[in-house]
């Protein structure tokens, strides 16, 4: 009997280390692209315990964005690509750092990420991947203005949400490909904007090298960030 029970003790033991071995191997962001961000005197960036936060060294527009990575991959791959709409719009962009690096093991409120940004009135929330599925689960708070999606879908039903919507999707995605994103729009408003990006794929949202099953982009990543960006200012630079 006592056997047994060490044995089970032992096996839940090994699973528990195993799981936040896994967890904590995340896909690393291009620190060549993040150092840019942090060097850019138009963006001034601040780290806390749990987000990177992207602010206007200008004047800001009241308007923010909390933005939830996609499963286990790195929150600083997302600054060069969401760095831009700061420079060009004034928004305020909240980078989350999930629990375990994965969205739906982060349990906090929505208020922990919009506290880093106190000035902000005016707030959506989005992420990249499974972060956008966990971005449609935070979207009911009252805070929340509006919803963007990059490369991801809904699970939960927000036809009648009354939110402003932005789902991205891109023509070399091979993980949400924009037949899954077709699939889903069921889940969003009836006025919610669609966008697919010629070209870009599933990482290309970010900047962390190649994600398996997806497919290669076929534009580079200046005009990623350059489309992404333009498709940001419709909901955020309003």
């Amino acid at each position: 009997m006592l056997i047994g029970v060490v044995a089970f003790v032992v096996v839940i033991v090994l699973v528990v280390v195993g799981v936040l071995v896994w967890a904590n191997i995340v896909m690393q962001g291009d620190r060549a692209r993040a150092i840019e961000v942090w060097t850019n005197d138009a963006v001034a960036v601040t780290s806390t315990e749990h987000s990177v936060v992207m602010v206007p060294a200008g004047v800001a527009s009241g308007t923010g964005l909390v933005f939830i990575p996609g499963a286990k991959v790195d929150p600083y791959a997302y600054m060069y690509k969401l760095s831009e709409i700061v420079e060009r719009t004034g928004a305020t962009i909240v980078i989350t750092k999930p629990t375990l690096n994965l969205a739906f093991f982060d349990q906090r409120p929505l208020a922990t990420f919009t506290a880093d940004a106190p000035d902000v009135d005016r707030w959506f929330v989005g992420g990249h991947s499974l972060g956008g599925v966990r971005a449609c689960m935070l979207a009911d708070d009252p805070a929340v203005s509006g919803l963007v999606l990059f490369g991801s879908y809904c699970a939960n039903d927000l036809t009648a949400s009354g939110l402003e919507v932005l789902s991205i999707a891109g023509s070399r995605d091979g993980l949400s490909t924009p037949e899954k994103i077709a699939d889903a729009r069921g889940m969003l408003p009836a006025d919610a904007d669609l966008v697919e990006i010629e070209g870009l794929n599933h990482a290309g949202f970010g900047d962390y090298g190649v994600q398996p099953g997806d497919k290669t982009a076929t534009i580079p990543t200046g005009q990623q960030r350059d489309e992404i960006t333009d498709a940001l200012a419709t909901v955020l630079g309003r």
